[in-house]
């Protein structure tokens, strides 16, 4: 059975650094968590809470630490923001613009501006819990494009597990994304459920015939702390 382990660092002051995340050697993939604000003509925005403040020039100190990450193996992800925050996009263009805003600061483009200094981001996780589920194929299609001109730009999404996603349904049939970590948690109508696996079952199968990305998960809370409901103990 393949596992991939994947960890969202950022929004907790007691998780310790992210180089010390990626040293446990536990994970495959982190997500820095998260980029809240973008769509719209919003300048785009990333919120790493408590740990820094990127736009101060507060978070070039995280430049070692990704480059820690990736030479131990370990793929460094830039989420699209969950439940809150303020994104939609209003048109094709509009998803041209942030993808090429999120390739030039984060991925491998150029930019004076860079929130993370040098550090070149391995891919894009969309983790669309708001707005609408317009543009959403288009803005894969953009960061796909981007693979063509080096390094690979790995897309990545974590759906809610209620087939099909409300949000980004349409932008999962485009068979761009290399890996999918549907949430089967904090959504009773297709998680595990006291001993009951029949509604996690039936979902997992619809997830796995009819979405065509590279490869699908399971997406498990590590603890049953780390959400409301659906941890298998």
């Amino acid at each position: 059975m393949l596992v991939e382990l994947r960890f969202t660092w950022g929004q907790n002051g007691n998780e310790g650094t992210l180089a010390e995340t990626c040293a446990a050697g536990n994970y495959n993939f982190v997500s820095i968590a998260f980029l809240p604000t973008f769509g719209n003509g919003q300048t785009p925005i990333i919120n790493l809470a408590g740990h820094c403040d990127p736009y101060s020039s507060g978070c070039i100190g995280l430049t070692s630490d990704i480059k820690s990450c990736q030479a131990k193996g370990v793929k460094v992800l830039l989420p699209i923001r969950g439940g809150a925050g303020s994104y939609y996009l209003t048109s094709s263009e509009d998803a041209r613009q942030v993808a090429t805003y999120l390739w030039n600061n984060f991925l491998g483009g150029q930019s004076s501006s860079r929130p993370l200094g040098d550090a070149v981001l391995d891919g894009i996780d969309f983790d669309i819990e708001g707005g609408t589920n317009q543009q959403w194929n288009d803005f894969a299609r953009y960061l796909s494009g981007y693979s063509k001109q080096g390094n690979k730009v790995y897309i990545t999404a974590a759906p809610q597990c209620p087939f099909s996603d409300a949000w980004i349904a349409g932008a999962l049939k485009t068979g761009l994304f290399d890996y999918v970590w549907a949430q089967f948690y904090n959504n009773p109508p297709c998680q595990y459920s006291s001993g009951n696996i029949s509604n996690l079952v039936d979902a997992w199968k619809q997830w796995t015939s009819d979405i065509p990305a590279s490869k699908i998960f399971l997406g498990l809370p590590a603890a049953p702390e780390a959400a409301g409901s659906g941890a298998a103990g």
